[in-house]
């Protein structure tokens, strides 16, 4: 049997397969390219180009793809054959430079916010060096970026590059004032955790619900769900074991650096969490492993629900944001070290993150905004809307004293006792974790949980290097005037705590006081819904500083708000067609049915000189409520044509969170009130119980 160590990145053209098929030259001249952003040349590219070519036709490839990630929050990609005519008939296997380099999708056909017409086709992709291709399903992918014909980003790699240089640029400032002159560059790393659901294929596709729209529009709560908490960390079902065993060997060919799986909260919940990896690469490598989860999964006869909140009434899923920084020389500038309180480095890091998040909030709260995860923030298993930062006792303990100018004495570390001597002794954690908090310290990294399974990684990950950017900037241009160093950077950090304090939070997320406290005590945004968060994205501190740090130009973040919204209306008007679609098609005929059956059995009775109370009971139930399915329905129905006829992507979103969402909600509840009165055998698709323990 083949090692796991043989076949890891077999599928990747990466720094092994480099180093073995480019000439010395070739290969430090496209290493300058991805450190230093050197410019490529062609025929630097046309060597890579034959090497890529030669190794991939050698793995069974065929065609090579531009792979980029447009605003629809998926991949795209176009196939093109490495064949080219000779002379004699035959075709030869050809890939040159420029084609390596460039390819030319339809920039028209893909979400731009106004900044292509339709008449106005012509886009870009170009080849991003930073991120290895990689060979899938005989095709050779090219990561690249996705540009305009004017130069605009229509899509989610370039800010993501542009935010990650901003953050080098100014972090390389700050730490040269340190006499860091060896480190030559630094990046933010990320690893972030996957969750996800499982159900069998079977009952997935006679949900009209899963299948257009990726969650559950209608269904009654089980006798029993996540209660018990005896899925959580639970014996993983076999057919899961053997799903979770095909995937990561699959993610493991592409290089992909999966790590950890297990049963999360809900019944048919799982998760994958990765290693660490440079936040670009990290990007790619999560969204293929969410297109790979829905691969493997077909195969075992199952589908992967990647929906924020598939099922109502047990834990939706996100997409944990593990994010730190570190330095090319191995640095990593959030761990606080044995002595935090004497690290100043790492406290100026500190603070300037605790900055940032406080002043763009409203930005990292835009940056996961969607229709899908409006469903999951602030339920039980996700944090709340408010962002806040949890540092835990020790770091909370240590700007306290900064704050105040007195003396932080170290607490010794405890030593954990079990009360069993064949068990071993080791030390706590110098804090705990906190699953409620939106954004929360976690030893040398920070994990920003608010990210729903669904989304690109990206846009959170620009927005948090682009806010941290911004800070370390201020504090660059501060500390560079100073006379006296170590007297301004104390002077720095002392100020920077007492302005920004507010934004930490140690307690209880979910508390209800907390939310309360944050907005009306601190000043805190509670930003519940996408309509509520987007408008943040155009406001001026906001563009100026993203302008500033040049992640974005006007005109690509005003085309993103529209995108956005548009999105978000889009998702939930098909939503409401939905439902009217099964409650019009399936649940009222499938209701009536059953309603006449049982006024047969009644009538029988009857005749029998039997009174049948049971059934006209019943009978008054079902026609209750078919009466209302069928109004509510109507009234869902007449809301979508209002909805759709205003055409201001504002106005229409607003109108989508205040009037269409309350009414696809009475209209659930109409039809789960049924259900749960219908006998099993009439109803007309698979229940929450069928699916949600559907998995063996």
């Amino acid at each position: 049997m083949t090692s796991v160590p043989d076949y890891f990145g077999c599928m990747v053209f990466d720094e092994r397969v480099m180093k073995a098929r480019l000439s010395a030259d070739v290969y430090y001249s496209l290493k300058q390219t991805i450190k230093k952003g050197k410019q490529l040349d062609l025929s630097v590219a046309n060597a890579v180009a034959a090497a890529m070519r030669d190794w991939a036709v050698e793995k069974g490839a065929t065609h090579f793809t531009h792979w980029f990630q447009p605003l629809t929050g998926i991949t795209a990609e176009k196939h093109d054959s490495f064949i080219s005519p000779s002379p004699d008939g035959s075709v030869i296997m050809d890939f040159s430079g420029k084609e390596l380099i460039k390819g030319e999708p339809d920039a028209s056909s893909f979400p731009s916010g106004g900044l292509r017409a339709t008449f106005e086709a012509r886009g870009y992709t170009a080849w991003d060096p930073t991120s290895y291709a990689f060979i899938k399903d005989g095709t050779l992918y090219i990561p690249t970026a996705f540009c305009s014909y004017g130069g605009e980003a229509l899509d989610k790699k370039t800010p993501l590059l542009r935010s990650m240089e901003a953050l080098n640029r100014q972090a390389l400032r700050v730490l040269k004032l340190f006499g860091n002159e060896d480190v030559k560059r630094v990046s933010t790393s990320v690893g972030p955790e996957q969750e996800y659901f499982l159900v069998p294929k079977a009952m997935y596709e006679q949900r009209k619900d899963l299948i257009y729209t990726g969650r559950t529009l209608f269904g009654a709560k089980p006798p029993k769900g996540q209660e018990l908490s005896d899925h959580y960390f639970g014996s993983i079902a076999p057919k899961v074991a053997e799903y979770m065993a095909d995937l990561d060997k699959e993610l493991w060919k592409l290089g992909i650096l999966a790590k950890t799986k297990h049963n999360e909260v809900a019944p048919a919940q799982h998760e994958l969490a990765p290693i660490y990896t440079t936040t670009n690469r990290a990007t790619d490598h999560n969204q293929l492993t969410m297109e790979i989860m829905q691969k493997v999964a077909a195969k075992h006869g199952l589908v992967c629900l990647l929906h924020e909140k598939p099922f109502a009434g047990v834990n939706g899923s996100g997409k944990h944001n593990n994010w730190s920084i570190s330095t090319d020389t191995g640095m990593n500038l959030l761990s606080p070290g044995d002595t935090p309180y004497e690290n100043a480095q790492f406290l100026l890091f500190l603070v300037a993150v605790l900055k940032a998040v406080d002043k763009y909030q409203d930005l990292l709260r835009t940056s996961v905004a969607t229709a899908g995860n409006d469903h999951r923030l602030g339920a039980n298993e996700a944090p709340p809307a408010v962002v806040s930062v949890f540092l835990g006792d020790e770091l909370t303990g240590i700007l306290e004293a900064i704050g105040k100018e007195k003396p932080y004495s170290a607490h010794e570390k405890t030593v954990m006792k079990l009360g069993v001597h064949a068990l071993p002794r080791f030390t706590r954690d110098t804090t705990d974790r906190n699953r409620t908090s939106p954004f929360a310290f976690t030893g040398n990294k920070f994990e920003f949980r608010m990210l729903g399974s669904s989304n690109s990684i990206a846009c959170a990950n620009i927005m948090l290097n682009a806010s941290v950017a911004s800070v370390l900037e201020e504090f660059a241009d501060r500390l560079e005037k100073a006379k006296n160093f170590n007297t301004a950077l104390y002077n720095l950090i002392k100020t920077t705590i007492a302005e920004h304090k507010r934004i930490i939070f140690n307690g209880n997320g979910y508390d209800d006081a907390w939310i309360k406290e944050a907005v009306e005590k601190r000043g805190l945004l509670n930003l519940k819904t996408t309509p509520d968060a987007m408008p943040s994205l155009l406001l001026k501190k906001n563009m100026d500083m993203l302008i500033g740090q040049g992640v974005f130009s006007k005109a690509e973040l005003v085309s993103r708000y529209e995108i956005m919204l548009e999105n978000y209306c889009k998702t939930v008007i098909i939503e409401a067609n939905t439902m009217v679609d099964m409650a019009r098609k399936e649940i009222l005929p499938a209701v009536e049915t059953y309603i006449a059956d049982l006024a047969g059995t009644a009538c029988e009775k009857d005749a029998c000189g039997i009174k049948p109370v049971f059934e006209k009971k019943l009978l008054k139930q079902l026609s209750e409520y078919t009466e209302e399915i069928d109004s509510r329905t109507d009234a869902l129905e007449k809301l979508v044509g209002k909805v759709h006829d205003v055409s201001d992507v504002t106005k229409c979103a607003q109108k989508i969170r205040d009037e269409l969402i309350p009414a696809m909600d009475v209209l659930r509840k109409a039809a789960d009130g049924a259900e749960q009165v219908t006998a099993a055998k009439y109803w007309p698709f698979p229940t929450y119980g069928d699916l949600l323990f559907g998995v063996k």
